[in-house]
């Protein structure tokens, strides 16, 4: 009897060990060859499940959203308005080895996607999905009464993706310098300035 192969299952397999690639070697090294070594299967086989290159990272980026996603379904937030805020607002940092993988590799995609037209509407997407994560937090934070009353939240906003958007960055291009302790309490500190109550501590 013929061997039942799970389709999507084994695409996902292939976009995995494409960011392993990637994360090791860099998007611009993420040749077929490797991406078909590295998922123990032969570069002929890849046409199967990815007709292009660029079909195969696009389906990688989302599979980091999704990875995304789940991480943030699974989060009990049931803690104050604040303490939930700083949980969700803290997952799209590169806290632990999960998060600096993803990380590495939406870097990576964001920084191909400059010169690929083609990368560049799921690049946008991934951003401003960030961006309505932050809105949503601040919103949240406003409906509850607990941002200072001179705050402006069309600001606001963009000044917190903004942080959100550099501790990510540096957080993997220098981690030496950024670790996730630090990460971590600038995020606090900045929440902590716009807020009416004590942030949790660390």
């Amino acid at each position: 009897m013929p061997k039942i192969v799970d389709h999507h299952k084994q695409k996902q397999k292939v976009a995995q060990a494409a960011m392993r690639v990637i994360k090791q070697e860099g998007l611009e090294s993420a040749s077929v060859r490797k991406i078909a070594v590295e998922a123990g299967i032969s570069a002929g086989s890849m046409r199967h499940y990815f007709s292009t290159q660029q079909e195969l990272f696009l389906f990688s980026m989302n599979l980091i959203q999704e990875r995304v996603k789940e991480r943030i379904a699974k989060l009990p937030l049931n803690g104050s308005t604040e303490e939930n805020v700083f949980t969700l607002l803290e997952q799209v940092l590169p806290l632990d080895e999960e998060r600096i993988f993803e990380m590495e590799v939406w870097q990576a995609f964001t920084v191909k996607a400059l010169t690929e037209p083609d990368l560049q509407p799921l690049n946008a997407k991934m951003y401003d999905e960030l961006f309505q994560t932050v809105q949503f937090c601040l919103m949240k934070l406003n409906e509850d009464e607990l941002l200072l009353d001179h705050i402006d939240l069309l600001l606001e906003t963009e000044r917190l993706y903004a942080v959100i958007n550099g501790l990510a960055l540096n957080g993997i291009v220098q981690p030496h310098r950024l670790p996730p302790q630090l990460m971590r309490s600038v995020l606090q500190m900045h929440l902590q300035s716009i807020t009416k109550k004590d942030m949790p501590s660390l």
